[in-house]
């Protein structure tokens, strides 16, 4: 039964109470509890200043290019597979995606591969044996007249885009391939025709120096194809 004799207003705190004593330590799973609210907080703080950031990257580059983002050096189409794709269909896209990437890789160090070692080729087997017939007024020297008319005629299945390949091609409509088939051809016309010239006047040099087929012969049996492509 409630006693009715109880002042209501009466405060259950004792006077003596020192109002500026530490407040009482809170038990360690109650600590343990509040870190843990307090870390969940911070998380999520984190999580929506990244959010933040990335919609802010996303209206900076969509004013900047709109929504091209692909490929990133020069955008020209929107790629995203994580905004475009279903959920269910993303992981077979991004594999496909990664190996387009490997194919990518693979043409350019097979294009870089193939630049290195025709360089050195050429440099080795063309350039070279000239420089070092004139150092040494040798009578044996090489032309790559023949590959250049080689090339210039393009012949079908062989990997060159010379005259033949080019106007295939162009029969064919394919614009783009043949433009391009086009300008290897006329490279490849500058070539020859600077090879016929300087054929014509390393021929003229060597015959005016007396230089003949029997001595190039003797030198090469002599000295040996070393000599061609090194200084002694």
């Amino acid at each position: 039964m409630t006693d009715y004799n109880q002042n209501p207003f009466a405060s259950t705190h004792s006077l003596d109470t020192n109002p500026f004593d530490d407040p009482p330590q809170q038990s360690a799973s109650a600590a343990s509890a509040e870190a843990a609210r307090l870390e969940e907080i911070r998380r999520r703080e984190q999580d929506l200043e990244r959010r933040e950031a990335e919609l802010n990257n996303k209206a900076d580059h969509i004013r900047r290019h709109g929504r091209n983002n692909f490929p990133p050096f020069f955008p020209l189409i929107f790629h995203s597979i994580q905004d475009e794709i279903p959920e269910a269909s993303r992981r077979i896209v991004k594999h496909i995606y990664q190996l387009w990437l490997f194919l990518l890789g693979t043409l350019i160090v097979n294009v870089v591969a193939c630049l290195i070692f025709i360089s050195i080729l050429s440099f080795l087997l063309w350039y070279r044996p000239i420089y070092n017939g004139y150092m040494k007024e040798q009578a044996l020297y090489f032309c790559k007249l023949l590959f250049s008319l080689y090339m210039i005629i393009g012949i079908p299945g062989t990997g060159s885009a010379g005259l033949i390949q080019t106007i295939r091609l162009f029969s064919d409509h394919h614009w783009v391939a043949a433009v391009f088939a086009l300008i290897t051809t006329i490279g490849w016309t500058v070539q020859g025709v600077g090879n016929a010239y300087f054929y014509r006047e390393i021929y003229t040099y060597h015959t005016a120096a007396g230089h003949t087929m029997e001595k190039a012969k003797t030198e090469l049996a002599s000295h040996g194809a070393k000599a061609y492509f090194t200084r002694g």
